[in-house]
């Protein structure tokens, strides 16, 4: 009986371990990096002791929890206004019809968003499809799911900020491929872009403060006056099989038309929105990260009172900020980030585009 046991035992043992290989299979877990890149990402600066590393000391779980408390409590913990009860407010605008002579701004909720400036499109961060294995980690909101990628223009730069499963979805970018003319990303990032069927002649892969100049032979580029230019964050990298900041996190700001506008990705507070104000001068438009923050995690997303200082750090014209309003990744009540936008905006004369998903904002 004893030995009949052990055999079932095993038999499930087996499968189970069968069946996570399988799983990590999925092309969205990505794959090794390639030699060349591998190469390319130890002789960054930003490189040192195997992993790539933030401009100033940023542990990733902060105050009087260690990091497994941390996680458990953030997965566990169900406050009933965690989530909204009734579907959120969103509008179904038509993408493909849009003016080309104006510059416009759409979100399609957390940090998922298009503008136009300078007559181009630029896709940031693209979270438009629900497929396994993100659905098993990201369950949106109510209401919130409305857009697709069929429902996507043609895009003239997609830009990714960092491999989060939030941020970098494998199923949104398999179906947009054939709709993207040039892609953007940080040093590693790529890897997985090519994995998926990106032409690497189209992939610009930057290293913090390299510039890429908005050009290339398969796109209707180059434009007067355009570049690209990545910029640091305070952030990390992990999406499971790759290792812990095996790839670079960033944000980035785009100039094209005349005109700036600053993609802030995700990240702690630190003194770059200073130092972006006196690099670029006037910022026409500010992207700021807002929401899933946490004392517990301090350092790697802004609290509130950190965005209020970036802001005033920076001096935008303009704000819109994102992280919020699609997902649940922390304990915050799901409305407290436009609260807390709308109550920076009021105190510090802050012009804040505050607009339900899917809107069509002109800036």
């Amino acid at each position: 009986m004893k030995m009949k046991t052990t055999i079932i035992i095993l038999s499930i043992l087996v499968l189970m371990v069968a069946a996570v290989v399988a799983v990590l299979q999925h092309p969205a877990f990505g794959r090794r990096m390639s030699a060349e890149r591998m190469a390319r990402i130890e002789a960054s600066p930003n490189w040192r002791d195997g992993m790539f590393q933030n401009q100033q000391p940023t542990p990733q779980f902060t105050g009087n929890r260690n990091s497994l408390r941390a996680l458990w409590t953030m997965l566990t913990r169900r406050d009933s206004n965690r989530v909204p009860v009734e579907p959120l407010p969103a509008v179904k605008s038509d993408l493909k019809s849009l003016p080309a002579d104006r510059d416009w701004f759409v979100w399609f909720g957390h940090s998922s968003y298009m503008f136009q400036v300078g007559g181009k499109r630029f896709l940031v961060d693209p979270l438009l499809k629900m497929e396994f294995p993100a659905s098993l980690m990201l369950k949106p909101f109510k209401g919130t799911d409305i857009y697709s990628p069929d429902d996507m223009p043609e895009i003239d730069c997609l830009i990714i900020t960092h491999e989060h499963w939030d941020h970098l979805d494998y199923a949104t970018l398999r179906d947009l491929r054939g709709k993207v003319r040039h892609a953007v990303c940080p040093l590693g990032v790529a890897e997985y872009l090519e994995y998926w069927g990106y032409d690497k002649s189209i992939i610009s892969e930057l290293d913090w403060y390299d510039t890429c100049q908005m050009s290339n032979a398969n796109s209707q580029w180059p434009m007067a006056n355009g570049q690209i230019t990545a910029l640091p964050s305070r952030h990390f990298s992990n999406r499971l099989l790759g290792g812990r900041d095996r790839t670079l996190w960033a944000a980035f700001m785009v100039e094209a038309g005349g005109r700036k506008v600053y993609i802030g990705g995700d990240g702690g507070y630190d003194d770059r929105f200073r130092q972006a104000r006196e690099q670029f001068g006037t910022i026409d438009l500010a992207v700021m990260e807002n929401g899933q923050y946490n004392p517990n995690w301090a350092y790697i997303h802004m609290l509130p009172q950190d965005l209020e200082q970036a802001i005033l750090d920076m001096q935008p014209e303009q704000v819109f900020t994102v992280h919020h309003d699609k997902f649940s990744l922390s304990t915050h009540a799901w409305s407290e980030p436009d609260s807390v936008a709308r109550a920076i905006a009021g105190r510090n004369a802050v012009r804040l585009l505050d607009q339900p998903i899917g809107t069509i904002i002109y800036f």
